[in-house]
């Protein structure tokens, strides 16, 4: 009985085998047949989104540069007759938020060229080739309706270096992609807009002239910037007394989205207190509600509430203290978000230089409320994970990127990475502690040298839970702010460093 099993197996084994391999391929089949077959978004000028370049604002720079390519898509006979071509591509890119895509749609209305829109991730499949199919049939469709723009999204999801994709389907869509913009088929009055946040991760072929020749950096916008931002997204909503330029003054590093929200969240809180017009107070509420979180109902003990307020009037004392370093604007140990108290530093310009010693004092604050912890209770908590993680990250920066470690060794620790031996390693990890240690010990010489005004703040805090710029300058009036010697580098006392308190 068992021979003959063993017998019917062998005969019957290829049969099997075959009939295995045919279900497998049915199931293919069907899966194949069954998938949805999108097409590119075409948006007809009659039915494109209305965003012209009014409804824009704080990017005056790529606006000028995106204007040449409208006028060339409006009124191309002007260019041709002095020889001009329009360019094959403009490559948006910059931080998330700044505006790249309403940029894009500002384009195709402003011109009234047919716009077709697509994410590079819809390109992105299972099975190779599917990718680069559409691909083709995106640029076919738009040249029978040449002038014409092409806008593809988050570019960097198929055009990352090639050499790392392991099937080989993201690659086939680049390639496709490139042969499109600049091959054989390539014609004038078809222009490819694209925008990515990842600029350095795209492949060398798609950055050079002849395919994306315009790179177009959105950047967040400066202050004047950030006023027209905000008068853009205030325009259908009722202002009573606010100061659309102090908004602007107090977020600094915002983005077009960010200010967007904020002018949101304000226009919802203020219908939350059932108000008619928005104020000043509910853009503060609204930023600081961005910034720290949404309000928490945990509910602190008195030793850890202790513990919060000593930790925040910390970072708060040495803040005031120090030359470079923002202005507190706020101080509170109601919870906030993952915080269980903060500490609103709110810059009184636009600043894009930072010199050592303002990173150093920087971090001298971040470490504030570790070494108040120290001080006072002779122990250290969690709370400062957040502060540490960021002391972390300004120590590499200083000492990878901008040569601040010291001054014997700072250019030997700027080398690439993957080439650096364990002695480079090593040094880099040294001036990374140095750099650590002399901020902490720059926060332990201020908190021990200024211990009664630490006093004051923690009581004031626990007294109030909040703090505002007021009641902040009214604690500190009397104390002298530090200063530097440009010659020696050498912190002085400054004679007038806080201004009396504002009179309420």
């Amino acid at each position: 009985m068992l021979e003959s099993i063993k017998n019917f197996g062998v005969e019957w084994s290829g049969v099997a085998t075959i009939l295995f391999m045919v279900i497998i391929a049915f199931f293919l089949w069907r899966t194949l047949k069954l998938m949805p077959k999108t097409k590119p978004v075409q948006i007809k000028p009659e039915t494109k989104s209305s965003v012209g370049w009014e409804d824009i604002a704080g990017v005056e720079d790529a606006k000028g540069e995106l204007q040449e390519v409208v006028e060339f898509l409006r009124d191309p006979k002007h260019f041709r007759r002095l020889g001009a071509k329009v360019p094959k591509g403009v490559l948006l890119h910059g931080p998330p938020g700044t505006g790249k895509t309403m940029l894009a749609k500002a384009v195709a209305h402003e011109s009234g060229a047919e716009f077709f829109s697509q994410s590079a991730a819809s390109f992105v499949e299972m099975f190779a080739g599917l990718g680069a199919a559409r691909i083709r049939r995106l640029f076919r469709e738009a040249r029978k309706a040449t002038p014409a723009i092409i806008f593809i999204d988050e570019l960097d999801a198929v055009g990352g270096r090639r050499g790392s994709d392991i099937s080989g389907e993201r690659e086939q869509t680049l390639n496709q992609l490139l042969v499109e913009m600049d091959g054989f088929t390539s014609s004038g009055d078809l222009v490819v807009m694209a925008a990515s946040n990842l600029l350095e991760k795209l492949d060398p072929a798609l950055l050079r002239p002849g395919r994306f020749d315009r790179q177009v950096f959105v950047a967040p916008p400066d202050v004047a910037g950030r006023e027209e931002i905000l008068r853009v997204h205030t325009a259908d909503k009722p202002l009573r007394d606010v100061d659309l330029g102090k908004v602007a003054a107090r977020t600094s590093g915002l983005t077009g989205a960010d200010l967007a929200n904020l002018a949101n969240e304000a226009a919802i809180r203020c219908a939350r207190r059932r108000g008619l017009a928005l104020s000043d107070e509910d853009f503060d509420q609204a930023l600081e509600r961005i910034v720290a979180g949404v309000q928490s109902r945990r509910v602190l003990n008195s030793h850890e509430k202790r513990v919060v307020a000593y930790h925040e009037a910390g970072h708060a004392l040495c803040a005031e203290l120090l030359p470079d370093v923002d202005r507190v604007h706020k101080i509170s140990i109601v919870p906030r978000g993952q915080a269980l108290g903060y500490t609103l530093n709110l810059p009184e310009e636009d600043r894009y230089l930072k010199t050592r010693e303002e990173l150093v004092d920087h971090m001298t604050v971040l470490l504030g409320g570790r070494v108040a912890e120290q001080l006072v209770f002779g122990a250290v908590t969690t709370g400062a994970s957040d502060d540490l993680r960021r002391v972390a990250d300004i120590t590499r920066a200083m000492v990878h990127d901008y040569a601040m470690g010291t001054a014997d060794t700072a250019q030997k620790a700027v080398v690439d990475g993957a080439a650096a031996s364990e002695v480079t390693l090593r040094i880099r990890d040294e001036q990374q502690q140095e750099l650590a240690f002399e901020a902490q010990r720059g926060a332990t010489d201020l908190i021990v040298g200024h211990r009664p005004k630490l006093e004051e703040l923690a009581e004031a805090l626990l007294e109030h839970e909040v703090l505002e710029r007021d009641e902040i300058d009214r604690l500190m009036a009397g104390v002298p702010r530090l200063e530097r010697r440009p010659e020696t580098g050498l912190r002085v006392v400054a004679a007038a460093a806080h201004p009396p308190p504002h009179k309420r």
